[in-house]
């Protein structure tokens, strides 16, 4: 049975996050991705925003020990909205929906969003199974594919007894 949390990262993180997001099969299942994955020095300027914003959790996800993806809560446009990027060798282990529950566990505020490439089956599914209901879909330009291409956005609702 796979072990999977959340911790913080740290800068011993960052080679494997690199890497992770610059991984053509996920930059193409992802799609709305950076402009340039390769570009070192724009990832680091992001994650160097992502680690020192206030608004933002970023959290490494861990498969029994090991590095398996990231995980991240933050605010667009005053929507908590959540992100989750699971490394190719952690793919179809549950990794990523355990690592989503753990993190929608961690953040309080409701309504909170999620966003999917349409062609992306796995991350649907994930977001489905903790519970996200899809509210709108877009069409806008993708990096990661290089075109256009749909966007599915999510909802994860108050629940009923307020929790």
């Amino acid at each position: 049975m796979n072990h999977i949390e959340l911790r913080d990262l740290d800068d011993d993180d960052l080679d494997a996050i690199f890497e992770m997001m610059r991984d053509p099969e996920g930059v193409a299942m992802a799609a709305f991705t950076a402009d340039d994955p390769d570009n070192r020095g724009a990832f680091e300027a992001w994650i160097a925003r992502e680690r020192s914003s206030g608004d933002v959790l970023y959290q490494v996800v861990t498969e029994n020990g090991g590095f398996a993806g990231t995980a991240a809560v933050f605010t667009v446009d005053g929507d908590r909205e959540v992100s989750i990027w699971i490394a190719r060798h952690a793919w179809s282990r549950g990794v990523a929906t355990a690592a989503l529950r753990l993190l929608v566990s961690r953040e309080p505020v409701r309504p909170l969003f999620a966003r999917a490439a349409a062609h992306n089956a796995g991350s649907i599914a994930v977001l489905q199974h903790a519970g996200f209901t899809e509210v709108s879909r877009n069409v806008a330009y993708a990096p990661g594919i290089g075109r256009e291409t749909e966007e599915i956005v999510f909802v994860l609702l108050p629940a009923l007894d307020g929790v």
